[in-house]
This record gives C-alpha cells, structure tokens and sequence, in this order.
C-alpha cells in the first residue's frame, strides 16, 4: 500500500504541474523553494542525461529489476520486519514512478527546486523523495539491526 501511495501521488503532482505549468516556469514558495518544471532524461542529477537516449531504456529497465528484486526481498520478509518493508516499500513506490514517467513521456518530470543564494540543488519529484527516505529508513534500519543483541 506504502509503494501505491507514493505512485498515486507521484504522478498526480506530475501530472497536474506539467499540465499547469510552462516548462522551466517557477513558481517561488518560500525563499528557499520553488516549484519549477524541467524534464530530466537522466538519472540522478541529471547524469547522462546528454545522452542520444539508450539511457531511456537503461534506466526503465534498471527500474524495473530493482522493482522485480525488492518485490521478491518484500515477500520474503513480510510481516517479520516491518521497518525493512516499510523502507523498500519506499524505494519500489519511488522506482516505479519513475519509470513511469521514463515509459510515457521519455524523461521524468522533475518540480521540487531547493536553493540558497546562489546555490542550488537538482530539482526532484516524489518519487525521488520516496526513494531517499526509504533509503535512509534502510541505512537506519540495518544500524538498528547491528547493535540488537543475538540470541543465543
């Protein structure tokens, strides 16, 4: 449901600011936020994004390995971990949004623009924040694991 969640309301803040905005509009929110629209062929930070468009299909198909082996990971470990399923819950409900956008429209559609002066940080969607929380639930989660005591 977690990784539903994340989909549902990735592609519909997508969608309705693809729709409502122009491409590279923003919109200021607060000082260090604005909503912008941009389109991101890459992955992460753009990297290879000035690519001729095999990374397209590179990173769809990456996307949906990573789906395949969290869904296995999730069955394997449901109910008996809850704070692992709920991280790669996260991590699938964030690639799969992603790949969406790669399927339908050939890039992502990025809008969440943090900056301060005139530093700035690559625009992202939810699907990114979904994938960044799950990890770091995931990190957490390990750590949390390690200093448990074993049973004997």
């Amino acid at each position: 449901m977690v990784a539903l969640a994340i989909i549902i309301l990735d592609q519909a803040t997508k969608l309705y600011l693809d729709q409502a905005m122009t491409y590279a509009q923003r919109i200021s929110v607060l000082p260090v936020f604005d909503l912008t629209l941009v389109y991101n062929q890459g992955a992460a930070f753009s990297f290879l994004a000035d690519q001729p468009g095999w990374q397209r299909w590179f990173f769809t198909a990456l996307g949906l390995v990573a789906a395949v082996v969290i869904g296995l990971i999730l069955r394997r470990t449901a109910g008996r971990q809850p704070r692992l399923s709920l991280a790669l819950a996260m991590i699938l409900g964030g690639a799969l949004g992603n790949v969406i956008d790669r399927v339908a429209y050939g890039h992502v559609i990025d809008f969440l623009l943090f900056y301060w002066k005139n530093w700035y940080y690559p625009a992202f969607n939810l699907a990114d924040v979904g994938i960044t929380c799950g990890a770091i639930l995931l990190v957490l989660d390990e750590l949390l694991r390690m200093r448990k005591p074993k049973a004997a």
